[in-house]
């Protein structure tokens, strides 16, 4: 499993939200099988994403078209997007 791995703060995290939830690149139809929203709690104004994908390709492609849409927000809505792929190699619960 690959991990797209995005990280940045937000100007309001419920606006944000909503964006997020309209689905500008169409996670699913990209190959997102699963999401994690994480935030700090010490800063509600900052936000982790991990979206899990099949491949590296798929989260390759993914990352391109989210690149677009930053450009389109960032200042606005967010600022200084990171993100990278990741290769889950193991995973264990307890």
């Amino acid at each position: 499993m690959f991990i797209l791995r995005i990280e940045h703060a937000v100007m309001d995290f419920d606006s944000w939200k909503r964006a997020f939830d309209n689905d500008p690149v169409g996670r699913q139809k990209s190959g997102v099988r699963r999401y994690h929203i994480m935030r700090p709690v010490d800063n509600p104004k900052y936000v982790i994403v991990d979206l899990e994908l099949d491949s590296a390709d798929k989260a390759e492609s993914l990352l391109g078209a989210l690149r677009g849409v930053w450009r389109q927000v960032e200042g606005k809505a967010i600022m200084n997007p990171k993100a990278q792929i990741v290769e889950a190699v193991e995973t264990k619960s307890f």
